[in-house]
């Protein structure tokens, strides 16, 4: 039987908790549609500005946040080499 990583697990878990919040349905990552989105909220915060809240996190913060998108990052392309990246790769 398939094991979904636990990073990507986490991730999208905590993703689907903020979408519930604003009232968004969950994602899935049974849906190519899905993990496409889940790839473009990875690019979104590995953006310089949003990795380090403009600036405003200790360096030690920045780099722990990007080791564990690009965790994150490579389990789902890992799962899905279709998904595009722009800011990962």
């Amino acid at each position: 039987m398939f094991q979904l990583p636990k990073n990507l697990a986490d991730y999208v878990k905590h993703t689907n908790n903020w979408r519930k919040v604003w009232g968004n349905t969950e994602l899935s990552l049974s849906s190519a549609q899905d993990r496409q989105t889940l790839a473009d909220n990875i690019d979104s915060e590995l953006s310089p500005e949003n990795l380090s809240c403009d600036g405003e996190l200790p360096r030690s913060h920045v780099e722990a946040k990007y080791r564990a998108l690009t965790k994150v990052a490579t389990e789902l392309k890992r799962m899905d080499p279709s998904v595009k990246f722009y800011e990962f790769e």
